[in-house]
């Protein structure tokens, strides 16, 4: 298999991966990273969101050798246990999980948003979200969640 260097969560990876083997896949199974979910498999449902180069991306569909040498962000990488991203305290303050499926992805493409435009209305949040699915039905409180942290981050209290 070829050989493929990543910068995964600000540090260098090297690993063998066939060139069929997708972000997603070599994110979960050989790095261990378990933030990106496999939903749908055809980037329609945004569980696998993850940064490209600081952009909200759907690993699912992206070749891992069509990003050899970008920076790569997964949900692991956004925050730490100590010092949590302002979206994930929003999510937590918020209680906007019930199964927690979407939350990788709700939580990435979230926080992309508020890193482009950190006082977003709630009609910019949801089409932003739009194309992240929820069966759960926890959109109040995913809205809600992200509202808080666009509040948290004007505070002063950003990433």
């Amino acid at each position: 298999m070829p050989g493929l260097a990543l910068k995964v969560n600000g540090r260098g990876v090297e690993l063998a991966a066939s060139h069929e083997a997708s972000l997603l896949h070599v994110l979960r199974n050989d790095l261990g990273l378990n933030g990106p979910k496999f939903g749908c498999g055809l980037g329609q449902c945004g569980a696998c969101t993850v940064w490209v180069d600081g952009r909200a991306a759907r690993a699912c569909v992206i070749p891992a050798h069509g990003v050899a040498g970008r920076e790569i962000t997964t949900l692991e990488g956004l925050g730490t246990r100590d010092h949590w991203h302002p979206v994930q305290q929003g999510f937590e303050d918020a209680q906007a999980a019930q199964c927690g499926y979407c939350l990788n992805g709700m939580v990435m493409q979230a926080a992309a948003l508020l890193a482009r435009e950190p006082n977003p209305g709630e009609a910019r949040i949801r089409s932003e979200l739009s194309g992240n699915l929820c069966r759960c039905g926890t959109h109040v409180e995913i809205l809600a969640a992200v509202q808080r942290a666009a509040l948290r981050i004007a505070e002063g209290a950003g990433t």
